[in-house]
Parts: C-alpha cells; structure tokens; sequence
C-alpha cells in the first residue's frame, strides 16, 4: 500500500495564520504611506474592523511595524496607531544587521556599490554647480595629504559625500554608507595596503575627478570602471581563490 503523507495539524492551522498576519502587516503599512507621518491612523478596534481580521492579528502586525519604525503605538488618552517614517540610521541600523546575519553579503555590497559607483560618477559630472565643482577640484589637490590605509578610509568617505551632493541618489547613498561603514568595522578589503597601493588609489581618484570636474561623463564612467570596479573585482577575484578547497 503507498505511504500516505501524515500532515501536522498544528502547522497547517499555522501557515494560514502567517499569511493572515503578513496580508494584514501590507496592508496596514499601505495605510501608514497614504498619511502625512504622525497622522493618527486608528485605534485598536478601528482598525480591526477597517481590516476585517480580529485585535491579535491587527497587534502582530502593528510590532512588525513599530520593528520597521513605521508605526508608533500611544497609549491612554487619544492614544492609538500613529504613522511615522523610518530615520536614516535606523534604516542603517537594519541594513548593517542584515549584512552581519550573512557572511557573504559585504562581497556582494562591495560589488554593487562599485557598479553604481561608475553611473554616480557620471551622474555627477552632469552637475552644473560651479562652487562644488570647485570644491570637488579642491578635493583633488588635498589628496596628496594621503599617506596610509587609515586616511585613506576617511578620504574616500569624504569623496562620497561630495558626490551625493552633486547627485540625488537616496537609495545608492545609503547603501554605499552603510557598505563603507560596514568593511571599515570588519577591517575592510586591503585594496590598496602599501604605499605604491595608496599612490594609485590617489592617482585613480584624481583621474576621476579630473573627467568629473571636466563635465566628461563617458570619461568619468571609464575612470570609475577602470580605477575603483576593476580593483575591487580583482581582489574579489584573489580572495575567492585563497579561500576556495
């Protein structure tokens, strides 16, 4: 006779209250997007009834929420669920705790910061701003100054921040700050450890700011493909090879 699958019960009461849980958890964050931040969205029971489910699902889904920092929940008079926006390092914060959860994921960050690291360069060199062209020339000359891995670090943070200024790219700007802060804490790829590595990291950066500053965008593309992506994927390349049986 075939075997029969024996299924839990428990499990199968289970999946659907998940799913009923994260159907209610979108539809509420929904509800927190189309307000202004801090509007009152409703009390406990308002809300069960507008979502149609029962006060414990509608609680589950509100701690999803206050975990995303997107709801807060005020208690006693005119209380209730209140609508907010996520800080930036609060969304810092999560984005570097999942990066720890996966030991693979700074590799993977680095890859895709240096990708849009070319299309922010050339992004940038579209930037008609006089006085941060000038700043960003500045910039050029004081990078002599560079004289071990450390300043390094702290030279390159500056340079993004330069050039998030001459281009809005909210999304790639928190990613690469958290990338940046993240290899830093875990002692960061030896990209450039030497004094020849540093000398041709100034020198790169220089080429790249020089196509930038010159409002050369296919230059600047090159530059950043040539002088920070091919780098990066080169060790990227040597350590998978170190590690790899």
């Amino acid at each position: 006779m075939a075997d029969h699958a024996i299924t839990d019960p428990l499990r199968e009461i289970a999946a659907p209250r998940r799913n009923l849980v994260a159907t209610t958890t979108d539809r509420l964050r929904e509800m927190v997007f189309a307000v202004e931040p801090g509007a009152q969205i409703g009390s406990l029971s308002e809300l069960a009834r507008v979502l149609g489910v029962g006060i414990v699902t509608v609680q589950q889904a509100a701690r999803i929420l206050e975990h995303e920092g997107l709801l807060d929940v005020r208690r006693g008079p005119g209380g209730g669920y209140y609508g907010r926006r996520p800080d930036e390092a609060t969304l810092e914060r999560s984005l570097a705790a999942y990066m720890r959860m996966h030991r693979d994921s700074l590799d993977e960050a680095l890859d895709v910061t240096s990708l849009l690291f070319i299309e922010l360069c050339a992004a940038a060199a579209r930037c008609n701003v006089p006085q941060l062209r000038e700043e960003l020339s500045d910039f050029a000359e004081g990078l002599a100054d560079c004289a071990d891995a450390g300043q390094l670090g702290v030279r390159e943070s500056e340079l993004q921040d330069l050039l998030f200024r001459m281009v809005d790219r909210p999304l790639f700007e928190l990613l690469t700050r958290v990338t940046l802060r993240f290899a830093t804490m875990s002692g960061g790829p030896d990209l450039y450890r030497g004094p020849g590595g540093i000398a041709g990291w100034i020198a790169g950066r220089q080429r790249i700011i020089a196509a930038i500053v010159a409002g050369d965008e296919a230059l600047a593309r090159f530059e950043a493909d040539r002088s920070n992506r091919q780098v990066l994927l080169a060790w990227l390349r040597r350590k998978g090879e170190a590690t790899s049986p």
